[in-house]
């Protein structure tokens, strides 16, 4: 059995933040077909006291830490890559680290999936180094972004590394 987690905030205020990519990526798996082996979850905390939630998901279907799937925002890969990683850290995540925190490993797979700028020549803008990231992982996408959610959430779905149906 596996649990597949996608990080985020509740609320109408957060729903297409950055941050709530992973939300964005269960949505998408809600209506896809799976066989009883895969529970699917939204934390109904806020992002950073995820690991409560989690834990008790794990110990109620009885899955291990090995079987378990985070999907989250990573704002030190460009917006539009996406990745997989397994027994990391949290890279400063704080969702992340929650999770580590309470389940007392990082065992784990994550999907990362790009919030981080892309930057123009010439435009003026912040350095990604210099932006302020707590407001940044709050901000809605802008309208060219969210024209290429859709595709992101495909590549995050694929890279899922079970069989999801």
């Amino acid at each position: 059995m596996y649990l597949i987690v996608g990080l985020g905030n509740l609320g109408k205020k957060y729903e297409k933040t950055r941050h709530n990519i992973g939300f964005r990526v269960i949505d998408d798996l809600e209506c896809k077909a799976f066989n009883n082996d895969v529970v699917l979850l939204k934390p109904e905390s806020f992002m950073n006291n995820s690991g409560r939630t989690v834990q008790e998901y794990l110990a109620y279907y009885k899955i291990p830490a090995s079987n378990l799937i985070v999907i989250h925002d990573d704002i030190d890969l460009l917006f539009g890559a996406v990745k997989i990683s397994k027994d990391s850290s949290s890279a400063g995540h704080k969702g992340v680290q929650s999770i580590i925190d309470t389940i007392k490993t990082k065992d784990f797979t994550r999907i990362r999936i790009g919030i981080k700028p892309l930057l123009r020549q010439g435009s003026g803008g912040q350095a990604a180094h210099e932006i302020d990231t707590t407001k940044f992982v709050l901000k809605n996408f802008s309208q060219d972004e969210e024209k290429k959610i859709p595709e992101i959430i495909k590549k995050a779905v694929g890279l899922i590394p079970i069989p999801l149906s």
